[in-house]
């Protein structure tokens, strides 16, 4: 894969900007012609063709956090094999965290390929009705950095929404990288086309994530992105041998209960400490498979069946309306 070389001006003013090319720090930029013309204000048309693309896609739901190592990534892989359990339901996950890919480890496709067909890119499967696309696929090793400006990576999601031959799909499971960022401007431009269920948001009990999280609220409410509800990951540690649970991390300013109240939002569930689940993610395993009698796993359950709901009830009202 070869980068281009992306340049950088000062005090640009955007290229959606009425003074687009037209002011003196526009000076020298390679773009300011096409910038001035205004073409650059012009609908991108890979927006209708994502929207084609994205037709036969039922349900896509976006998994969100306002920082990073809150168990993000871990959460979208094992909501996407909770769905497809059911095997007649079609699944897939779509790993838009250009610089931390981590869905291929954890989804026990490390070194796997992506191959192109006459109908797109192949994501890779790791069931029959569980697909994966990821830049991990494209690096020649997993230590591979991604050294990219915003440009190229808003490139690359156009690339796996619109050329990724997903076929008919149940759920998409788009796993984001931590923030507010290029990536998430990306996608909601991207897919402003298609109908997208909603958000999950995930965060841990204490202030400092719940900080960033309420940023992340913020940021879906302006874009106007619906939000299935928030997940408390590492919400205390229930000990194997007396059942007691300690707060690891503690939720100093009420946790994502207290937030969520105080916002109106759904608390999806709030999921305990288990270092089987860090050990299942190294293996490349299902911690709902491995241990699925675990109060972790029944606590994730129950949030799967929260979002199936969801997205159940939002087909019915639009059906409704129609």
């Amino acid at each position: 894969m070869r980068l281009s070389k992306v340049v950088s001006i000062p005090d640009c003013p955007g290229t959606e900007s009425e003074q687009a090319g037209k002011t003196s720090s526009c000076q020298g930029c390679p773009n300011q012609k096409i910038c001035s013309s205004g073409a650059t204000k012009a609908p991108d048309p890979a927006i209708a063709e994502i929207g084609a693309k994205m037709s036969t896609v039922k349900h896509k739901i976006l998994v969100l956090s306002g920082k990073g190592g809150v168990g993000k990534s871990t959460f979208s892989a094992h909501l996407a094999h909770a769905l497809a359990s059911d095997g007649t339901k079609e699944v897939a996950v779509l790993d838009v965290d250009i610089c931390g890919p981590s869905i291929p480890r954890i989804m026990g496709l490390e070194g796997e390929q992506v191959h192109q067909s006459g109908s797109g890119w192949s994501p890779v499967y790791v069931d029959d009705n569980l697909a994966v696309m990821s830049i991990g696929f494209l690096l020649s090793s997993p230590d591979d950095a991604v050294i990219w400006r915003g440009p190229k990576k808003n490139g690359m999601i156009k690339q796996f929404l619109r050329d990724v031959d997903w076929g008919d799909l149940d759920y998409l499971i788009v796993d984001t990288p931590p923030g507010t960022s290029d990536e998430h401007l990306s996608l909601i431009q991207y897919l402003s086309a298609t109908h997208v269920d909603g958000a999950v948001i995930i965060t841990t009990p204490q202030e400092v994530s719940l900080q960033d999280v309420r940023k992340e609220i913020r940021f879906c409410q302006k874009v106007k992105m619906p939000i299935i509800g928030v997940v408390e990951n590492m919400s205390g540690f229930v000990c194997p041998s007396c059942k007691n649970t300690s707060q690891i991390f503690p939720p100093t300013s009420g946790g994502a209960e207290r937030m969520c109240a105080d916002l109106h939002l759904p608390l999806l569930g709030k999921v305990p400490l288990d270092p089987r689940i860090a050990r299942s993610c190294d293996e490349g395993k299902s911690f709902l498979h491995e241990v699925p009698d675990s109060p972790a796993a029944e606590v994730y359950l129950s949030i799967v069946h929260s979002i199936q709901d969801y997205c159940s009830n939002r087909v019915t009202e639009e059906q409704s309306t129609t």
